[in-house]
């Protein structure tokens, strides 16, 4: 039953890390292409609370909840093929975008972005095939 538990919130933490981690660069879009201060500061505002209110958290809850399960029953994990290796370095490379992600919301605040809107528009793009590998890595298991 514990496992059940755990299996929901870790899914339940992934939704909300995802869903920052899909709307965070769409505010970059928006801030790249804002020209007045106001603009700029709310930009600024609403990026720093989403990155630390919500995806920070949800990225914890993430990784706890994640490691729990896999320490449950490591043998079911990785005695079963490559799959969770794979999975596990999307993970680390998404780990890296979630602090890039970070460090460009430091660089807003600062003022300090150099990037066009286009950029950001791509950039948004990164985290949609991660997710997409891992659902299939999870659910079709390849190899």
């Amino acid at each position: 039953m514990l496992y059940l538990w755990l299996k929901a919130f870790h899914i339940v933490s992934v939704v909300c890390w995802f869903a920052g981690l899909f709307y965070l660069p769409r505010l970059f879009v928006y801030h790249a292409q804002s020209e007045d201060t106001v603009s700029k500061e709310r930009f600024s505002l609403m990026e720093r609370k989403l990155y630390r209110g919500i995806m920070g958290p949800a990225m914890v809850a993430t990784l706890v909840f994640g490691i729990w399960l896999l320490s449950l029953n490591p043998s079911a994990y990785f005695g079963q093929g490559g799959w969770m290796h794979a999975k596990l370095t999307l993970v680390v490379i998404l780990i890296g975008y979630h602090h890039m992600c970070g460090a460009q919301v430091k660089r807003f605040a600062r003022g300090e972005n150099t990037r066009s809107h286009v950029f950001y528009r791509w950039f948004n793009e990164v985290p949609v095939l991660i997710l997409l590998a891992i659902v299939i890595l999870v659910v079709v298991r390849p190899f």
